[in-house]
């Protein structure tokens, strides 16, 4: 199957086993929305050599509050292992030619303003959305909820979503557009990951906002966010295009 294909967004649980500590670590290596079918088992294994070879597992896998690794130290660790993965990954969405001009990736500094908590509102029971895509496809989404927060003292909100049709139900996929789109990050949005929380109580940490596939490789099929899904403020976290030199 050619890249691009997979019908339906897709977000895979870390296997049973040593992988399965790889908790928020992995969130960024899962077969994101974007993500070819297949080579899911050769990607795992990239993916536990990299954070295994930077040491990262026990002391990133904490939850936020206190730990003996500092945030900032358990971020820069994500994003090492996940340039590490792209750089030398088998699987690596980013073709050798676009390696120079894009990695090292570009990232805006690490602000702890930028995670905050949410509540989740369920949405109620309705027909599958279509969401459009880089390639011209139309994925079957279905709203999970409303999150709600406060960011930057203005209340905001996203919708998450999850695949329809899909058993996977316990992972939110969360794609979003700001105002810094189009001239500091990629122009159609980045996206969030996040675990379904049986409280509707969620932290959303958006120094762990990403560019979608298709910003590196154009052959990969991303959802676009809805304008739901647009917030009328920058956010100055996360992922972020390359400054011109």
């Amino acid at each position: 199957m050619t890249r691009g294909s997979s019908p339906a967004p897709r977000r895979l649980a870390p296997p049973a086993g040593t992988l399965s500590v790889l908790c928020p670590l992995f969130d960024i290596f899962r077969d994101m929305p974007n993500a070819p079918r297949g080579r899911r088992a050769r990607r795992r294994a990239a993916v536990a050599a990299a954070l295994l070879s930077l040491g990262a597992l026990g002391a990133a896998c904490s939850p936020r509050g206190p730990s003996a690794v500092p945030y900032r130290e358990r971020v820069e660790a994500l994003r090492t292992a996940k340039e590490q993965f792209l750089s030398t990954g088998a699987d690596s969405p980013i073709p050798a030619a676009r390696q120079r001009e894009l990695l090292p990736l570009a990232y805006f500094p690490i602000d702890e303003s930028y995670v905050v908590a949410a509540s989740l509102v369920p949405s109620e029971l309705e027909p599958a959305m279509e969401m459009p895509t880089s390639t011209g496809q139309r994925r079957q989404m279905r709203r999970a909820g409303t999150l709600k927060f406060a960011l930057k003292g203005r209340p905001c909100q996203l919708t998450a979503f999850v695949e329809a049709g899909s058993p996977d139900v316990n992972r939110l996929f969360v794609p979003f557009g700001d105002m810094t789109n189009g001239t500091e990050t990629y122009a159609p949005g980045r996206y969030l990951d996040l675990d379904r929380s049986a409280t509707g109580l969620y932290e959303v940490d958006f120094n762990r906002a990403y560019h979608p596939y298709c910003y590196y490789n154009e052959t990969y099929d991303c959802p676009y966010p809805p304008a739901e899904n647009r917030l009328s403020l920058p956010v100055r976290a996360g992922e972020r295009i390359r400054k011109s030199s």
